[in-house]
Protein backbone atom coordinates (compact mmCIF):
# COMPACT_ATOMS: atom_id res chain seq x y z
CA UNK A 1 0.00 0.00 0.00
CA UNK A 2 1.16 3.40 -0.94
CA UNK A 3 1.39 5.00 2.69
CA UNK A 4 3.88 7.63 1.23
CA UNK A 5 1.59 8.89 -1.70
CA UNK A 6 -1.09 9.89 1.36
CA UNK A 7 0.81 11.34 3.74
CA UNK A 8 2.25 13.72 0.85
CA UNK A 9 -1.07 14.31 -0.69
CA UNK A 10 -2.38 15.05 3.07
CA UNK A 11 0.88 17.50 3.99
CA UNK A 12 0.22 19.46 0.96
CA UNK A 13 -1.91 22.58 1.85
CA UNK A 14 -5.06 23.13 -0.37
CA UNK A 15 -8.10 25.18 0.91
CA UNK A 16 -11.46 25.78 -1.40
CA UNK A 17 -9.75 27.82 -4.19
CA UNK A 18 -6.19 27.25 -3.86
CA UNK A 19 -5.45 23.77 -5.04
CA UNK A 20 -2.87 24.42 -6.84
CA UNK A 21 -0.12 22.20 -4.93
CA UNK A 22 -2.21 19.50 -4.65
CA UNK A 23 -3.32 19.54 -8.20
CA UNK A 24 0.66 20.12 -9.28
CA UNK A 25 1.58 16.79 -6.75
CA UNK A 26 -1.11 14.65 -8.41
CA UNK A 27 0.15 15.76 -11.97
CA UNK A 28 3.25 14.71 -11.23
CA UNK A 29 2.10 11.37 -10.13
CA UNK A 30 -0.71 10.16 -12.35
CA UNK A 31 2.53 10.25 -15.41
CA UNK A 32 1.64 7.74 -17.55
CA UNK A 33 -1.81 6.55 -16.48
CA UNK A 34 -4.01 8.68 -18.55
CA UNK A 35 -4.17 9.48 -22.33
CA UNK A 36 -5.35 12.98 -21.58
CA UNK A 37 -4.84 15.37 -18.82
CA UNK A 38 -6.03 19.03 -19.03
CA UNK A 39 -6.80 22.03 -16.16
CA UNK A 40 -10.03 23.14 -16.91
CA UNK A 41 -11.02 27.30 -15.72
CA UNK A 42 -12.07 26.69 -12.22
CA UNK A 43 -8.91 24.27 -11.69
CA UNK A 44 -10.30 20.95 -11.25
CA UNK A 45 -7.72 18.31 -12.99
CA UNK A 46 -9.65 16.34 -15.76
CA UNK A 47 -7.65 13.23 -16.39
CA UNK A 48 -9.23 10.85 -19.24
CA UNK A 49 -8.38 7.40 -20.23
CA UNK A 50 -9.83 5.22 -23.34
CA UNK A 51 -11.34 1.89 -23.11
CA UNK A 52 -7.83 -0.47 -23.02
CA UNK A 53 -7.71 -4.03 -24.87
CA UNK A 54 -6.13 -6.87 -22.56
CA UNK A 55 -2.60 -5.45 -23.86
CA UNK A 56 -3.45 -2.26 -22.15
CA UNK A 57 -3.84 0.01 -25.30
CA UNK A 58 -6.44 2.09 -26.04
CA UNK A 59 -8.90 0.72 -28.00
CA UNK A 60 -11.28 2.07 -30.72
CA UNK A 61 -14.67 1.68 -29.28
CA UNK A 62 -17.18 3.54 -30.65
CA UNK A 63 -19.40 5.79 -28.19
CA UNK A 64 -18.17 4.38 -24.99
CA UNK A 65 -19.82 4.54 -21.90
CA UNK A 66 -18.19 7.17 -19.77
CA UNK A 67 -17.58 6.72 -15.92
CA UNK A 68 -16.39 9.51 -13.86
CA UNK A 69 -14.68 9.21 -10.93
CA UNK A 70 -14.74 12.34 -8.87
CA UNK A 71 -12.60 13.42 -5.99
CA UNK A 72 -11.76 16.14 -4.31
CA UNK A 73 -8.25 18.22 -3.83
CA UNK A 74 -9.44 21.13 -1.02
CA UNK A 75 -9.42 20.74 2.73
CA UNK A 76 -10.76 22.68 5.02
CA UNK A 77 -9.00 26.18 6.17
CA UNK A 78 -9.05 29.39 6.49
CA UNK A 79 -8.57 32.94 4.17
CA UNK A 80 -6.93 36.21 5.76
CA UNK A 81 -9.48 38.43 6.44
CA UNK A 82 -7.73 41.43 8.11
CA UNK A 83 -4.31 42.16 9.13
CA UNK A 84 -4.41 44.52 12.19
CA UNK A 85 -1.94 46.75 13.45
CA UNK A 86 -0.71 44.76 15.98
CA UNK A 87 0.37 41.96 13.28
CA UNK A 88 -2.43 39.73 14.15
CA UNK A 89 -4.11 37.69 11.45
CA UNK A 90 -7.99 37.31 11.22
CA UNK A 91 -9.82 34.89 9.24
CA UNK A 92 -12.64 34.24 7.35
CA UNK A 93 -12.95 30.25 7.48
CA UNK A 94 -13.81 27.83 4.03
CA UNK A 95 -15.54 24.93 5.29
CA UNK A 96 -16.88 23.85 8.00
CA UNK A 97 -15.21 23.90 11.41
CA UNK A 98 -16.47 22.79 15.12
CA UNK A 99 -15.27 25.60 16.82
CA UNK A 100 -14.35 23.51 19.91
CA UNK A 101 -11.70 21.49 17.90
CA UNK A 102 -9.72 25.28 17.23
CA UNK A 103 -8.10 25.90 20.71
CA UNK A 104 -4.42 26.30 20.53
CA UNK A 105 -3.62 25.06 16.74
CA UNK A 106 -0.27 25.57 15.25
CA UNK A 107 -1.11 26.25 11.44
CA UNK A 108 0.41 27.38 8.58
CA UNK A 109 0.01 30.74 6.23
CA UNK A 110 0.32 30.09 2.50
CA UNK A 111 1.22 33.54 1.04
CA UNK A 112 3.12 34.45 -2.45
CA UNK A 113 6.20 35.41 0.07
CA UNK A 114 6.23 31.78 1.58
CA UNK A 115 4.96 29.43 3.82
CA UNK A 116 4.68 30.70 7.87
CA UNK A 117 4.06 28.51 10.63
CA UNK A 118 1.92 30.21 13.35
CA UNK A 119 -0.46 29.57 16.01
CA UNK A 120 -4.14 30.01 16.40
CA UNK A 121 -5.70 31.34 19.68
CA UNK A 122 -9.56 32.97 20.43
CA UNK A 123 -8.91 36.29 21.61
CA UNK A 124 -9.89 36.82 25.59
CA UNK A 125 -8.11 35.44 28.90
CA UNK A 126 -6.03 32.59 30.02
CA UNK A 127 -7.67 29.84 31.67
CA UNK A 128 -5.42 31.00 35.03
CA UNK A 129 -7.32 34.59 35.21
CA UNK A 130 -10.65 33.28 33.33
CA UNK A 131 -13.81 33.23 35.11
CA UNK A 132 -15.82 30.05 35.41
CA UNK A 133 -18.26 31.70 32.87
CA UNK A 134 -15.40 32.73 30.86
CA UNK A 135 -14.19 29.06 30.79
CA UNK A 136 -17.48 27.76 29.43
CA UNK A 137 -17.54 30.01 26.31
CA UNK A 138 -17.14 28.56 23.03
CA UNK A 139 -15.83 31.04 21.22
CA UNK A 140 -17.03 31.83 16.89
CA UNK A 141 -14.81 31.49 14.10
CA UNK A 142 -14.78 35.64 14.02
CA UNK A 143 -12.85 35.62 17.74
CA UNK A 144 -10.17 33.87 16.38
CA UNK A 145 -6.74 35.25 15.75
CA UNK A 146 -3.26 33.98 14.04
CA UNK A 147 0.06 35.04 15.57
CA UNK A 148 2.85 34.05 13.58
CA UNK A 149 5.33 35.53 16.02
CA UNK A 150 6.77 38.38 13.49
CA UNK A 151 6.52 41.61 14.17
CA UNK A 152 3.96 43.82 13.21
CA UNK A 153 5.50 45.67 10.08
CA UNK A 154 6.97 42.51 8.69
CA UNK A 155 3.78 41.02 8.89
CA UNK A 156 2.17 43.74 7.13
CA UNK A 157 5.22 43.21 4.23
CA UNK A 158 4.74 39.37 3.91
CA UNK A 159 1.02 38.99 4.14
CA UNK A 160 -1.82 40.50 2.60
CA UNK A 161 -5.65 40.17 2.92
CA UNK A 162 -6.03 36.69 0.74
CA UNK A 163 -3.37 34.89 1.69
CA UNK A 164 -4.43 31.52 2.89
CA UNK A 165 -4.12 28.96 6.44
CA UNK A 166 -4.33 25.60 6.81
CA UNK A 167 -3.62 23.21 10.19
CA UNK A 168 -0.10 22.06 10.91
CA UNK A 169 0.47 18.74 11.77
CA UNK A 170 2.17 15.93 10.20
CA UNK A 171 0.75 12.60 9.01
CA UNK A 172 0.80 9.70 10.87
CA UNK A 173 1.07 5.77 11.37
CA UNK A 174 -1.33 4.37 14.37
CA UNK A 175 -1.15 0.96 14.65
CA UNK A 176 -3.64 -0.26 11.69
CA UNK A 177 -4.97 3.08 11.41
CA UNK A 178 -3.85 6.33 9.89
CA UNK A 179 -4.18 9.81 11.03
CA UNK A 180 -3.60 13.12 9.85
CA UNK A 181 -5.35 16.78 8.81
CA UNK A 182 -6.82 16.20 5.32
CA UNK A 183 -8.03 12.90 4.74
CA UNK A 184 -11.00 14.54 4.14
CA UNK A 185 -10.36 14.15 1.35
CA UNK A 186 -7.04 13.39 -0.04
CA UNK A 187 -8.09 10.18 0.64
CA UNK A 188 -10.23 10.25 -2.48
CA UNK A 189 -7.26 11.80 -4.64
CA UNK A 190 -5.54 8.47 -3.57
CA UNK A 191 -8.10 6.30 -4.04
CA UNK A 192 -8.59 8.28 -8.14
CA UNK A 193 -4.59 7.38 -8.41
CA UNK A 194 -3.97 4.27 -7.02
CA UNK A 195 -7.74 2.25 -8.67
CA UNK A 196 -6.47 3.14 -11.75
CA UNK A 197 -2.69 1.72 -11.49
CA UNK A 198 -4.10 -1.17 -9.80
CA UNK A 199 -6.23 -1.53 -13.00
CA UNK A 200 -2.85 -0.65 -15.11
CA UNK A 201 -1.36 -3.80 -13.62
CA UNK A 202 -4.20 -6.32 -14.25
CA UNK A 203 -3.40 -6.03 -17.51
CA UNK A 204 -7.61 -7.32 -18.17
CA UNK A 205 -8.12 -3.88 -19.88
CA UNK A 206 -11.85 -1.89 -19.42
CA UNK A 207 -14.65 -1.17 -22.13
CA UNK A 208 -15.52 2.09 -20.72
CA UNK A 209 -13.51 5.75 -20.65
CA UNK A 210 -13.11 6.31 -17.39
CA UNK A 211 -12.49 10.05 -16.17
CA UNK A 212 -10.97 11.10 -13.30
CA UNK A 213 -11.44 14.62 -11.95
CA UNK A 214 -9.90 15.78 -9.11
CA UNK A 215 -12.12 18.65 -8.15
CA UNK A 216 -12.13 21.88 -6.27
CA UNK A 217 -14.10 23.75 -3.75
CA UNK A 218 -15.96 21.01 -2.99
CA UNK A 219 -15.88 21.87 0.98
CA UNK A 220 -18.08 25.27 -0.35
CA UNK A 221 -21.09 23.36 -2.14
CA UNK A 222 -19.09 20.95 -4.91
CA UNK A 223 -18.42 23.88 -7.11
CA UNK A 224 -15.57 22.49 -8.97
CA UNK A 225 -17.54 18.70 -9.63
CA UNK A 226 -20.43 20.89 -11.16
CA UNK A 227 -18.25 22.51 -13.92
CA UNK A 228 -16.37 19.33 -14.55
CA UNK A 229 -19.14 17.11 -14.34
CA UNK A 230 -21.04 19.44 -17.04
CA UNK A 231 -17.84 19.27 -19.01
CA UNK A 232 -17.53 15.55 -18.83
CA UNK A 233 -21.20 14.57 -19.11
CA UNK A 234 -20.86 11.14 -17.15
CA UNK A 235 -23.20 8.24 -18.21
CA UNK A 236 -21.64 6.46 -14.58
CA UNK A 237 -20.61 8.96 -11.45
CA UNK A 238 -18.71 7.28 -8.40
CA UNK A 239 -18.13 9.97 -5.93
CA UNK A 240 -15.28 9.27 -3.93
CA UNK A 241 -14.59 10.54 -0.21
CA UNK A 242 -15.06 9.97 3.47
CA UNK A 243 -17.78 9.49 5.43
CA UNK A 244 -18.46 9.84 9.06
CA UNK A 245 -17.54 6.27 11.31
CA UNK A 246 -18.64 7.78 14.42
CA UNK A 247 -18.01 3.82 16.30
CA UNK A 248 -16.39 6.00 19.41
CA UNK A 249 -17.66 6.95 22.59
CA UNK A 250 -20.47 8.91 23.02
CA UNK A 251 -22.05 8.05 19.53
CA UNK A 252 -25.19 6.23 19.47
CA UNK A 253 -24.94 2.99 17.62
CA UNK A 254 -27.79 3.82 14.97
CA UNK A 255 -25.47 7.19 14.65
CA UNK A 256 -22.47 5.74 13.63
CA UNK A 257 -23.06 6.19 9.87
CA UNK A 258 -20.15 2.97 9.48
CA UNK A 259 -17.87 1.25 11.67
CA UNK A 260 -13.79 1.18 10.86
CA UNK A 261 -12.44 -2.18 9.87
CA UNK A 262 -16.00 -3.40 8.55
CA UNK A 263 -14.46 -2.42 4.82
CA UNK A 264 -15.67 0.26 2.75
CA UNK A 265 -18.94 2.05 2.79
CA UNK A 266 -21.21 2.01 -0.15
CA UNK A 267 -22.69 5.36 0.35
CA UNK A 268 -26.59 4.85 -0.39
CA UNK A 269 -27.96 8.45 0.72
CA UNK A 270 -26.67 12.08 2.17
CA UNK A 271 -28.17 15.80 1.83
CA UNK A 272 -27.30 15.58 -1.84
CA UNK A 273 -27.90 12.95 -3.70
CA UNK A 274 -29.81 9.69 -3.65
CA UNK A 275 -27.80 6.55 -5.34
CA UNK A 276 -28.70 4.78 -8.20
CA UNK A 277 -30.41 1.25 -6.93
CA UNK A 278 -29.04 -0.89 -10.15
CA UNK A 279 -25.57 0.58 -9.78
CA UNK A 280 -25.71 0.00 -5.71
CA UNK A 281 -26.27 -3.65 -5.92
CA UNK A 282 -23.98 -4.09 -9.21
CA UNK A 283 -21.19 -2.98 -7.05
CA UNK A 284 -22.48 -4.68 -3.70
CA UNK A 285 -22.12 -7.90 -6.04
CA UNK A 286 -19.14 -7.36 -7.28
CA UNK A 287 -17.67 -7.06 -3.60
CA UNK A 288 -19.07 -10.32 -2.58
CA UNK A 289 -18.17 -11.88 -5.69
CA UNK A 290 -14.83 -10.89 -4.69
CA UNK A 291 -14.80 -10.96 -0.99
CA UNK A 292 -14.06 -6.86 -0.41
CA UNK A 293 -15.39 -5.98 2.66
CA UNK A 294 -17.78 -3.06 2.34
CA UNK A 295 -21.02 -1.78 4.79
CA UNK A 296 -24.12 0.51 3.27
CA UNK A 297 -23.94 3.83 4.76
CA UNK A 298 -26.50 6.74 4.95
CA UNK A 299 -24.91 9.47 6.13
CA UNK A 300 -28.13 12.03 7.55
CA UNK A 301 -26.91 15.38 6.32
CA UNK A 302 -23.62 16.72 4.17
CA UNK A 303 -23.00 15.58 0.61
CA UNK A 304 -20.43 14.93 -1.74
CA UNK A 305 -19.10 15.08 -5.15
CA UNK A 306 -21.30 12.45 -6.60
CA UNK A 307 -24.57 14.47 -6.41
CA UNK A 308 -22.57 16.86 -8.97
CA UNK A 309 -22.13 14.28 -11.41
CA UNK A 310 -26.00 12.59 -10.87
CA UNK A 311 -27.16 16.35 -11.62
CA UNK A 312 -25.47 17.45 -14.22
CA UNK A 313 -26.79 17.84 -17.72
CA UNK A 314 -29.51 15.19 -18.75
CA UNK A 315 -28.35 13.16 -15.40
CA UNK A 316 -25.95 10.49 -14.50
CA UNK A 317 -26.30 7.19 -12.68
CA UNK A 318 -24.36 7.51 -9.62
CA UNK A 319 -23.24 6.23 -5.98
CA UNK A 320 -20.50 6.83 -3.51
CA UNK A 321 -17.55 4.83 -2.79
CA UNK A 322 -16.22 6.19 0.64
CA UNK A 323 -13.92 5.11 3.41
CA UNK A 324 -15.29 5.85 6.93
CA UNK A 325 -13.38 8.24 8.96
CA UNK A 326 -13.00 9.51 12.60
CA UNK A 327 -12.83 12.79 13.83
CA UNK A 328 -13.39 14.62 10.41
CA UNK A 329 -12.71 18.02 9.87
CA UNK A 330 -10.41 17.78 12.94
CA UNK A 331 -6.28 17.24 12.66
CA UNK A 332 -6.90 13.96 13.78
CA UNK A 333 -9.18 12.69 11.07
CA UNK A 334 -8.45 8.36 11.18
CA UNK A 335 -8.78 5.84 8.69
CA UNK A 336 -8.17 2.01 8.50
CA UNK A 337 -5.62 0.92 6.52
CA UNK A 338 -7.71 -2.20 5.36
CA UNK A 339 -10.82 0.04 4.75
CA UNK A 340 -9.01 2.21 2.35
CA UNK A 341 -7.60 -1.00 0.52
CA UNK A 342 -10.79 -2.56 -0.03
CA UNK A 343 -12.51 0.96 -1.60
CA UNK A 344 -8.86 0.78 -4.00
CA UNK A 345 -9.49 -2.90 -4.50
CA UNK A 346 -13.36 -2.51 -5.44
CA UNK A 347 -12.73 0.50 -7.57
CA UNK A 348 -10.69 -1.51 -9.52
CA UNK A 349 -13.06 -4.60 -9.80
CA UNK A 350 -16.02 -2.23 -10.70
CA UNK A 351 -13.74 -0.34 -13.61
CA UNK A 352 -12.76 -3.53 -14.71
CA UNK A 353 -16.49 -5.49 -15.75
CA UNK A 354 -18.06 -1.94 -15.87
CA UNK A 355 -19.79 -1.53 -19.49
Amino acid sequence: MNVDLLARLCETPGVPGREERVRALIEKEIKGLFDSVETDAMGSLICRRKPRGKDNKPTNAKDPKVVMLLCHMDEIGFYVSHVDDDGFLWVNNAGGFDTRNLFSRRVLVCTEHGDFHAVMNPGGKPVHIASADDRKKVPEIPEFFIDTGMPAAEVKKKIQVGDYIVMDEPFREMGDKLVSKALDNRVACWLGIESIRQLDKAKKGHATEIVVSFTVQEEVGLRGAKTSSYAVRPDIGLGLDVTLACDTPGVPRQECVSVQGKGFALHIKDGSFISDRALTSEIQSIAEKKKIKFQRSILAAGGQDGAAAQQAASGAKAVGITVGTRYIHTVTEMCDRGDLEAARDILAAYLEVAK
